[in-house]
């Protein structure tokens, strides 16, 4: 059973995603993807001027003159939310675990989908497949989707990536709208190389990573016990230590160039994204983008 703060939690989260999906995303999420195919819808005579690969011959030679096919783009869409759940998506130094901005954002994709009409799918991953919610539609479905990013517990602490993106390949035969929600620590580039391009050629891919202020630049707070959220290791570092400051922010750095030049190269769309900051601009600014460039 989920506390009475809990179900509040689902709430407030419902009643500001749907908000921002009635008015600011209304029209930029069906704009910014296009339609899996063409469904077929009916017959009509021939005029000049159609193209005469769209002759239907079996109604055409039935009916004495030449008839053509009518196509209507398929517009319903399959959208699969694949959520990194390892131990370091509960780490934050402000107001806001980086799993919790993860159910929020994915709330609303969820809803902005279920408002066009689309399925929606849930897939948690750390180093094992942990679960997978089918696509389906409607409120019902998304408000559980939200429940189980925040109340759901991994099994695993770990992250691999590939076994997510392998798992997508063999369950998905349509393409999909695949969003990939990670903080990407842990993550080794040329690894993911080849299952990450193949997702793309097939899918729509789109990444988005979450990290917080402290991950790219360490503060200066003296001697500092860390430990890995994903593998328990406890170091202690002196953060006072300047030198190390900056080697460490030039790592961050480095680690971050070297994926968005992946990403580049593979052609999939990047959403980044910080704990310190209200990510409704940026996911507004990829709408617009992605609408702007299908027109």
């Amino acid at each position: 059973m989920l506390s009475t703060e809990f179900l509040k939690k689902i709430h407030r989260i419902e009643i500001r995603t749907k908000k921002l999906v009635n008015t600011m995303f209304a029209g930029e999420y069906k704009s910014s993807f296009k339609g899996t195919g063409i469904e077929f819808l009916d017959v009509r005579e021939y005029l000049p001027g159609d193209d005469i690969r769209t002759i239907d011959w079996k109604v055409t030679a039935r009916m004495g003159r030449p008839y053509v096919k009518k196509f209507a783009e398929d517009r319903e869409l399959t959208v699969i939310l694949c959520v990194d759940a390892s131990g370091s998506g509960h780490y934050s130094t402000r107001n806001q675990y980086k799993l919790e901005q993860s159910a929020e954002i994915a709330a609303t994709l969820a809803f902005s989908a279920v408002r066009n009409n689309d399925k929606v799918g849930l897939l948690f991953f750390t180093d094992q497949m942990e679960k997978y919610i089918p696509p389906k539609k409607g409120r019902f479905h998304v408000l559980r989707m939200v429940r189980d990013i925040l109340y759901f517990e991994p099994r695993h602490r770990g992250t691999d990536p590939v076994l997510a993106l392998e798992f997508l390949m063999h369950i998905l035969k349509r393409r999909a709208i695949i969003f990939f929600i990670s903080d990407l620590v842990g993550f080794d580039p040329e690894r993911i190389r080849i299952p990450l391009g193949v997702v793309a050629r097939r899918h729509d891919l789109v990444l988005i990573s979450i990290n917080d202020p402290t991950e790219t630049a360490l503060p200066n707070m003296g001697l500092v016990e860390f430990e890995d959220a994903e593998t328990g290791e406890i170091i202690t570092l002196d953060t006072g230590d300047a030198r190390l400051r900056k080697d460490y922010a030039g790592f961050r750095r480095l680690a971050a160039s070297q994926f968005d030049s992946l990403l580049k190269s593979l052609g999939v769309d990047s959403i980044a994204l910080s704990t310190d900051q209200d990510y409704t601009p940026a996911l507004h600014k990829f709408f617009q983008e992605r609408a702007r460039r299908y027109r």
